[in-house]
């Protein structure tokens, strides 16, 4: 039977003689028999149209030949095409595949503009750069009365453990596998406050020109309260005795109550120093020297630039760690406490940090961080991803003239 030219004519007994001509009679079934196409259903059959159901032809190598066949067969029909209304199908075809690249590298390329430079782009969405960063300085204030109350919590508990330490004669120093082989050194624990102080001059001067100071000085605050509560509760829970025999403790010298209330005082306005003439027993069950050098490293460190402020990283790290062998030096806290201040202080840190950074964690942890950590879910209710380390000069205009 001699095939008709005209395409848009043929029945569906024309059509299988095309497919059978072009080697497609394994579709034949399919194509005439089961979907009955003729000849104007087969000019308009596109490559999608092959693969997806109800078609759904498996083998990509004769979905390729049999869309490339089609296309010849279009354009050599294209006049009747055009008489018929149905012009151009091969180039809506790649309009529509052009218009899936784009968006696909448009939505690309706008998820890495989104993400902020000191984030790293492999991470997942949801850690985002927050957009939310109202500073809530009133919260601020907050989270500062917070500290400044568990401070004073901790001095006096630290009076009340004092008049509970062991008497030395019959309770000596637990064995302890690193002060049992390290020396005593007498000037080791001043030695430790001077390297929180240079820490410190490090934290405050990155604070006061850090954008969103007041969002960090809450977090600090916070953190800072929550592990000193935490602290002062282990102390006077348990009693342990001294963790060297240079320490001369006399128990009950706090005999009343405002003798107790004026040591606390003495002791919260000395900050717990040595170098302030602060002198303490009792408080063993974690150190508060290791707690303080752990935040202050900790947060110089996050809301500093990583690239730029390289070796500042590694001069707050050497420190750190020189300031805890310092402690140990000194003899002033079993091994264990030192320990377990550094693993309590990282690790809070790190969750806080973890769920203040991303939003899909506080969304789906919500719940729990109100029973928890309430003081997270009241203080971080407004920022919703990470804040960035941006700086300025925070003094005004019109006074930096004037001291210029």
């Amino acid at each position: 039977m001699k095939q008709n030219s005209n395409v848009v004519s043929w029945s569906c007994k024309e059509v299988e003689k095309w497919l059978k001509d072009n080697g497609f009679e394994s579709y034949v079934p399919l194509l005439c028999d089961q979907h009955e196409f003729d000849g104007i259903a087969l000019l308009t059959l596109t490559e999608d149209d092959l693969k997806k159901p109800p078609l759904n032809i498996q083998v990509l190598g004769h979905v390729k030949k049999l869309s490339l066949k089609l296309g010849l067969l279009r354009k050599q029909n294209s006049r009747v095409l055009q008489s018929l209304g149905i012009e151009n199908i091969d180039q809506m075809i790649q309009n529509n595949h052009r218009k899936t690249l784009n968006s696909i590298s448009s939505n690309a390329s706008n998820s890495e503009d989104s993400d902020d430079s000191l984030i790293d782009k492999r991470r997942p969405q949801s850690k985002m750069r927050s957009k939310k960063l109202d500073p809530e300085i009133w919260k601020t204030a907050l989270s500062f009365i917070y500290v400044f109350c568990v401070f004073l919590l901790t001095s006096f508990v630290m009076v009340i453990v004092h008049d509970r330490v062991p008497d030395m004669q019959k309770f000596p120093p637990l064995p302890d596998l690193f002060l049992d082989n390290m020396p005593y050194v007498p000037w080791a624990f001043k030695v430790c406050e001077l390297v929180g102080l240079i820490l410190g001059g490090c934290w405050f001067t990155l604070l006061f020109f850090h954008k969103h100071r007041f969002i960090i000085m809450r977090r600090f605050f916070s953190l800072a309260g929550t592990v000193f509560l935490l602290r002062s509760f282990t102390m006077l829970i348990t009693s342990m005795s001294v963790p060297g025999v240079h320490l001369q403790c006399s128990g009950k010298r706090y005999g009343d109550i405002w003798t107790k209330l004026q040591r606390t005082f003495e002791i919260w306005k000395g900050l717990g120093m040595t170098l302030q003439g602060v002198r303490t027993c009792g408080d063993y069950m974690f150190s508060g020297h290791t707690v303080i050098l752990t935040l202050l490293n900790f947060f110089i460190t996050e809301y500093s630039s990583k690239t730029r402020m390289y070796y500042l990283h590694m001069v707050t790290w050497v420190l750190n760690l020189f300031g805890i062998f310092f402690i140990l030096a000194a003899h002033e806290h079993y091994s264990i406490d030192v320990f377990v201040a550094f693993y309590l202080t990282s690790r809070l840190f790190m969750y806080y940090h973890t769920l203040a950074n991303n939003r899909s964690l506080m969304q789906r942890d919500a719940k729990r961080t109100r029973i928890w950590f309430p003081l997270f879910a009241f203080f971080e209710s407004k920022c919703d991803g990470v804040v960035p380390n941006e700086f300025e000069w925070p003094l005004p205009s019109w006074l930096c003239s004037f001291l210029c």
